[in-house]
Protein backbone atom coordinates (compact mmCIF):
# COMPACT_ATOMS: atom_id res chain seq x y z
CA UNK A 1 0.00 0.00 0.00
CA UNK A 2 2.06 3.35 -0.67
CA UNK A 3 1.35 6.00 1.07
CA UNK A 4 0.81 9.50 -0.54
CA UNK A 5 2.51 12.38 1.51
CA UNK A 6 2.16 16.45 0.41
CA UNK A 7 4.78 18.38 1.06
CA UNK A 8 4.43 21.85 1.93
CA UNK A 9 6.69 25.00 1.71
CA UNK A 10 8.82 22.41 -1.02
CA UNK A 11 12.60 24.63 -1.81
CA UNK A 12 14.32 23.44 -5.14
CA UNK A 13 16.79 21.98 -2.42
CA UNK A 14 14.43 20.58 -0.93
CA UNK A 15 12.82 19.18 -3.62
CA UNK A 16 16.77 17.34 -4.88
CA UNK A 17 17.21 15.56 -1.80
CA UNK A 18 14.03 14.50 -1.54
CA UNK A 19 13.42 13.08 -4.57
CA UNK A 20 17.32 11.61 -4.70
CA UNK A 21 16.25 9.89 -1.56
CA UNK A 22 12.86 8.50 -2.32
CA UNK A 23 14.22 5.44 -3.88
CA UNK A 24 15.14 3.71 -1.12
CA UNK A 25 12.02 4.24 0.62
CA UNK A 26 9.43 2.04 -1.91
CA UNK A 27 5.71 2.79 -0.77
CA UNK A 28 6.01 6.12 -0.13
CA UNK A 29 4.65 9.17 -2.97
CA UNK A 30 5.57 12.73 -2.52
CA UNK A 31 3.75 15.70 -4.25
CA UNK A 32 5.33 18.98 -3.44
CA UNK A 33 4.07 22.68 -2.99
CA UNK A 34 5.19 25.76 -2.64
CA UNK A 35 2.85 26.85 -0.32
CA UNK A 36 3.42 26.46 3.60
CA UNK A 37 1.29 24.64 5.74
CA UNK A 38 -1.41 26.97 7.79
CA UNK A 39 -5.19 26.74 7.84
CA UNK A 40 -5.88 28.02 4.40
CA UNK A 41 -3.56 25.47 2.81
CA UNK A 42 -4.47 22.19 5.09
CA UNK A 43 -7.49 21.79 3.17
CA UNK A 44 -4.91 20.83 0.12
CA UNK A 45 -4.50 17.32 2.12
CA UNK A 46 -7.45 16.26 0.66
CA UNK A 47 -6.72 12.41 -0.39
CA UNK A 48 -3.22 12.29 0.96
CA UNK A 49 -2.28 9.78 3.98
CA UNK A 50 0.45 12.30 5.73
CA UNK A 51 1.80 16.03 5.41
CA UNK A 52 5.13 17.28 5.79
CA UNK A 53 6.06 20.57 7.16
CA UNK A 54 8.89 22.77 8.97
CA UNK A 55 9.67 24.93 11.44
CA UNK A 56 8.14 28.08 10.36
CA UNK A 57 4.89 26.08 9.54
CA UNK A 58 1.43 26.61 11.24
CA UNK A 59 0.20 23.30 12.76
CA UNK A 60 -1.69 24.55 15.31
CA UNK A 61 -5.27 23.66 16.35
CA UNK A 62 -6.99 24.72 13.34
CA UNK A 63 -4.63 23.34 11.00
CA UNK A 64 -4.65 19.98 12.69
CA UNK A 65 -8.56 19.79 12.99
CA UNK A 66 -8.74 20.72 9.06
CA UNK A 67 -6.25 18.17 8.88
CA UNK A 68 -7.78 15.59 10.78
CA UNK A 69 -11.36 16.65 8.69
CA UNK A 70 -9.10 15.29 5.24
CA UNK A 71 -8.09 11.99 6.24
CA UNK A 72 -4.16 13.13 7.50
CA UNK A 73 -3.11 10.70 10.50
CA UNK A 74 0.60 11.98 9.96
CA UNK A 75 2.41 15.51 10.26
CA UNK A 76 5.89 14.51 9.54
CA UNK A 77 8.10 17.97 10.70
CA UNK A 78 11.70 17.95 8.64
CA UNK A 79 12.83 19.68 11.92
CA UNK A 80 13.99 19.28 15.43
CA UNK A 81 12.25 21.45 16.83
CA UNK A 82 8.23 21.04 17.01
CA UNK A 83 7.25 23.92 19.33
CA UNK A 84 5.33 25.26 16.17
CA UNK A 85 2.46 22.35 16.68
CA UNK A 86 -0.15 21.86 19.13
CA UNK A 87 0.62 18.66 20.40
CA UNK A 88 -2.46 18.79 23.03
CA UNK A 89 -4.39 18.59 19.65
CA UNK A 90 -3.09 16.20 17.85
CA UNK A 91 -3.42 14.17 20.27
CA UNK A 92 -7.11 14.85 20.02
CA UNK A 93 -7.32 14.27 16.70
CA UNK A 94 -5.10 10.83 16.92
CA UNK A 95 -2.36 12.66 14.66
CA UNK A 96 0.75 11.30 14.78
CA UNK A 97 3.33 14.29 14.64
CA UNK A 98 7.24 12.85 13.80
CA UNK A 99 10.50 14.83 13.79
CA UNK A 100 14.08 14.85 12.97
CA UNK A 101 16.10 15.39 16.20
CA UNK A 102 19.41 14.89 14.83
CA UNK A 103 20.08 15.30 11.64
CA UNK A 104 23.64 17.25 11.33
CA UNK A 105 24.81 18.77 14.77
CA UNK A 106 28.23 19.79 13.21
CA UNK A 107 26.43 21.89 10.43
CA UNK A 108 24.77 24.16 13.00
CA UNK A 109 27.22 24.19 14.89
CA UNK A 110 29.86 25.06 12.30
CA UNK A 111 27.59 28.11 11.72
CA UNK A 112 27.32 29.25 15.47
CA UNK A 113 30.94 29.46 15.23
CA UNK A 114 31.58 30.95 12.03
CA UNK A 115 28.67 34.10 13.13
CA UNK A 116 30.98 34.29 16.18
CA UNK A 117 34.06 34.72 14.06
CA UNK A 118 32.11 37.28 12.06
CA UNK A 119 31.08 39.22 14.26
CA UNK A 120 34.32 39.07 16.53
CA UNK A 121 36.77 40.18 13.48
CA UNK A 122 34.06 42.42 12.07
CA UNK A 123 34.31 40.44 8.74
CA UNK A 124 30.54 41.96 6.85
CA UNK A 125 32.42 45.48 7.58
CA UNK A 126 35.74 44.21 6.45
CA UNK A 127 34.66 43.00 3.50
CA UNK A 128 32.56 46.05 2.60
CA UNK A 129 35.66 48.48 3.77
CA UNK A 130 37.71 46.54 0.78
CA UNK A 131 35.14 46.51 -1.39
CA UNK A 132 35.23 50.30 -1.52
CA UNK A 133 38.82 50.63 -1.52
CA UNK A 134 39.29 51.55 2.06
CA UNK A 135 42.19 49.34 3.29
CA UNK A 136 42.16 51.11 6.93
CA UNK A 137 41.81 49.19 9.91
CA UNK A 138 39.92 51.47 12.10
CA UNK A 139 36.69 49.54 13.36
CA UNK A 140 37.59 46.21 12.73
CA UNK A 141 39.82 45.37 15.87
CA UNK A 142 38.77 41.70 17.25
CA UNK A 143 40.06 39.51 20.13
CA UNK A 144 42.11 35.89 20.61
CA UNK A 145 39.21 33.15 20.81
CA UNK A 146 42.48 31.06 22.67
CA UNK A 147 42.64 31.17 26.23
CA UNK A 148 39.08 32.51 26.38
CA UNK A 149 35.89 31.31 27.89
CA UNK A 150 32.77 29.62 25.32
CA UNK A 151 29.45 29.06 27.14
CA UNK A 152 26.99 27.03 25.98
CA UNK A 153 23.48 26.57 26.92
CA UNK A 154 22.17 23.95 25.81
CA UNK A 155 24.61 20.92 25.32
CA UNK A 156 22.50 18.13 23.50
CA UNK A 157 23.88 17.06 19.78
CA UNK A 158 24.40 20.46 18.54
CA UNK A 159 25.79 21.81 21.88
CA UNK A 160 27.56 19.02 22.07
CA UNK A 161 29.39 19.79 18.78
CA UNK A 162 29.86 23.59 19.50
CA UNK A 163 31.88 22.28 22.69
CA UNK A 164 34.01 20.40 20.81
CA UNK A 165 34.77 23.45 18.66
CA UNK A 166 35.52 25.88 20.77
CA UNK A 167 37.76 23.54 22.74
CA UNK A 168 39.41 23.12 19.26
CA UNK A 169 40.39 27.10 19.80
CA UNK A 170 41.82 26.19 22.74
CA UNK A 171 39.17 27.74 25.25
CA UNK A 172 37.45 27.14 28.26
CA UNK A 173 34.18 25.61 27.95
CA UNK A 174 31.23 26.35 30.55
CA UNK A 175 28.25 24.52 29.88
CA UNK A 176 24.49 25.07 31.40
CA UNK A 177 22.28 22.67 31.11
CA UNK A 178 18.80 21.21 33.45
CA UNK A 179 20.00 17.75 31.67
CA UNK A 180 23.92 17.37 31.85
CA UNK A 181 25.88 15.63 29.03
CA UNK A 182 28.13 12.93 30.50
CA UNK A 183 29.97 12.43 27.99
CA UNK A 184 31.30 15.70 27.81
CA UNK A 185 32.28 16.14 31.64
CA UNK A 186 35.64 16.26 30.34
CA UNK A 187 35.16 18.81 27.54
CA UNK A 188 33.19 21.06 29.54
CA UNK A 189 32.39 22.46 33.15
CA UNK A 190 28.85 22.40 33.99
CA UNK A 191 27.63 25.44 35.89
CA UNK A 192 24.90 27.44 36.90
CA UNK A 193 23.59 29.88 34.17
CA UNK A 194 24.63 32.63 36.10
CA UNK A 195 27.72 31.64 36.48
CA UNK A 196 28.16 31.16 32.82
CA UNK A 197 26.32 34.68 31.90
CA UNK A 198 28.77 36.44 34.29
CA UNK A 199 32.09 34.22 33.42
CA UNK A 200 32.02 33.75 29.30
CA UNK A 201 33.54 35.87 26.55
CA UNK A 202 31.67 33.84 24.20
CA UNK A 203 27.67 32.62 24.75
CA UNK A 204 26.00 30.32 22.35
CA UNK A 205 22.40 29.17 22.85
CA UNK A 206 21.52 25.58 21.61
CA UNK A 207 18.56 24.99 23.87
CA UNK A 208 14.62 24.15 22.80
CA UNK A 209 12.33 26.46 23.03
CA UNK A 210 10.36 25.53 26.19
CA UNK A 211 8.08 27.88 28.47
CA UNK A 212 11.49 28.02 30.41
CA UNK A 213 12.97 29.20 28.52
CA UNK A 214 11.03 31.69 26.46
CA UNK A 215 13.25 34.73 26.56
CA UNK A 216 15.75 33.51 28.55
CA UNK A 217 17.73 35.97 26.82
CA UNK A 218 16.34 39.16 28.91
CA UNK A 219 17.53 42.50 30.17
CA UNK A 220 18.00 40.28 33.69
CA UNK A 221 20.20 37.99 32.32
CA UNK A 222 21.91 40.39 29.64
CA UNK A 223 22.95 42.61 32.74
CA UNK A 224 24.90 39.73 34.17
CA UNK A 225 26.92 39.15 31.41
CA UNK A 226 30.38 40.46 30.89
CA UNK A 227 30.89 43.79 29.01
CA UNK A 228 32.02 43.16 25.74
CA UNK A 229 30.59 39.54 25.24
CA UNK A 230 29.79 38.13 22.01
CA UNK A 231 26.28 36.45 21.72
CA UNK A 232 25.38 33.40 19.24
CA UNK A 233 21.57 32.31 18.53
CA UNK A 234 21.34 29.90 16.07
CA UNK A 235 18.40 27.83 17.68
CA UNK A 236 14.99 29.81 18.40
CA UNK A 237 14.41 33.23 18.13
CA UNK A 238 11.98 33.35 21.10
CA UNK A 239 15.23 32.24 23.65
CA UNK A 240 16.14 36.20 22.91
CA UNK A 241 13.46 39.20 23.95
CA UNK A 242 14.41 41.21 21.12
CA UNK A 243 13.79 44.59 22.73
CA UNK A 244 16.03 43.42 25.97
CA UNK A 245 18.62 42.49 23.54
CA UNK A 246 18.52 46.07 21.55
CA UNK A 247 18.65 47.79 24.66
CA UNK A 248 21.37 45.61 25.43
CA UNK A 249 23.52 46.79 22.19
CA UNK A 250 22.97 50.27 22.96
CA UNK A 251 24.02 49.74 26.14
CA UNK A 252 27.24 48.67 24.58
CA UNK A 253 27.24 45.46 26.74
CA UNK A 254 28.09 43.24 23.43
CA UNK A 255 31.02 43.07 21.49
CA UNK A 256 29.22 41.72 18.81
CA UNK A 257 25.69 40.07 18.28
CA UNK A 258 25.22 36.63 15.66
CA UNK A 259 21.52 35.74 14.85
CA UNK A 260 20.82 33.08 12.86
CA UNK A 261 16.91 33.03 14.24
CA UNK A 262 15.61 36.12 15.99
CA UNK A 263 11.54 36.71 17.05
CA UNK A 264 9.03 37.70 14.09
CA UNK A 265 10.86 35.81 11.75
CA UNK A 266 8.43 33.37 10.75
CA UNK A 267 7.49 35.33 7.15
CA UNK A 268 10.96 36.35 6.08
CA UNK A 269 12.43 32.34 6.18
CA UNK A 270 13.41 31.26 3.20
CA UNK A 271 12.13 34.24 1.73
CA UNK A 272 13.04 36.52 -0.79
CA UNK A 273 11.34 39.79 0.17
CA UNK A 274 13.85 41.97 -1.37
CA UNK A 275 10.80 44.41 -2.76
CA UNK A 276 9.04 44.27 -0.49
CA UNK A 277 8.40 46.65 2.75
CA UNK A 278 8.61 44.80 6.02
CA UNK A 279 5.90 44.72 7.91
CA UNK A 280 7.95 44.76 11.17
CA UNK A 281 10.72 46.55 12.40
CA UNK A 282 12.80 44.20 14.30
CA UNK A 283 15.21 43.27 11.18
CA UNK A 284 15.52 46.81 10.43
CA UNK A 285 16.40 47.75 13.83
CA UNK A 286 19.15 44.97 14.82
CA UNK A 287 20.82 45.78 11.36
CA UNK A 288 20.82 49.35 11.99
CA UNK A 289 23.33 48.09 14.70
CA UNK A 290 27.36 47.88 13.58
CA UNK A 291 28.07 44.83 15.42
CA UNK A 292 25.23 42.79 14.67
CA UNK A 293 25.18 39.85 12.05
CA UNK A 294 21.83 38.35 10.92
CA UNK A 295 21.66 35.28 8.61
CA UNK A 296 18.38 33.69 7.23
CA UNK A 297 18.05 30.58 9.26
CA UNK A 298 20.95 28.45 7.50
CA UNK A 299 22.20 26.78 9.98
CA UNK A 300 21.32 23.52 8.73
CA UNK A 301 21.76 24.52 5.53
CA UNK A 302 24.48 21.73 4.31
CA UNK A 303 24.55 18.89 2.11
CA UNK A 304 25.37 16.59 4.71
CA UNK A 305 22.30 18.11 6.65
CA UNK A 306 19.94 17.85 3.88
CA UNK A 307 20.57 14.01 3.43
CA UNK A 308 20.23 13.34 6.46
CA UNK A 309 16.95 15.30 6.88
CA UNK A 310 15.13 13.66 3.96
CA UNK A 311 16.47 10.23 5.07
CA UNK A 312 15.29 10.18 8.49
CA UNK A 313 11.79 12.23 7.71
CA UNK A 314 10.91 9.28 5.00
CA UNK A 315 11.74 6.53 7.18
CA UNK A 316 9.63 7.96 9.81
CA UNK A 317 7.02 7.51 7.63
CA UNK A 318 7.77 4.10 6.82
CA UNK A 319 8.15 3.51 10.30
CA UNK A 320 4.72 4.72 10.86
CA UNK A 321 3.32 2.99 7.71
CA UNK A 322 4.38 -0.38 9.24
CA UNK A 323 3.43 0.34 13.19
CA UNK A 324 7.25 0.42 14.00
CA UNK A 325 7.50 2.36 17.29
CA UNK A 326 9.81 5.70 16.92
CA UNK A 327 11.65 7.55 19.76
CA UNK A 328 11.30 10.35 16.98
CA UNK A 329 7.75 10.32 17.44
CA UNK A 330 6.47 13.84 19.60
CA UNK A 331 2.89 12.58 19.80
CA UNK A 332 1.62 10.40 21.91
CA UNK A 333 -1.27 8.75 19.90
Amino acid sequence: MTMKILFYDAKSYDTEFFQAALPEFPGLEIEYLKSDLEPRTAALADGFDAVCAFVSSDVGRQTLEILHRKGIGLVLLRCAGYNNVDLEAAQEYNICVMRVPGYSPEAVAEHAIALALACNRRLYKAYNKVRENDFSLSGLMGFNLHGKTAGIIGTGRIGAAMCRICRGFGMRILAYDVYPNESLRELAEYVSLDQLLSDSDVISLHCPLTDSTYHLINIDTIRRMKDGVILVNTSRGALVKTDDLIEGIRMHKFAGVGLDVYEEETNNVFEDRSDEILEHSTTARLLSFPNVMITSHQGFFTREALTAIASATLQNALDHAQDKPSPNQVSAV
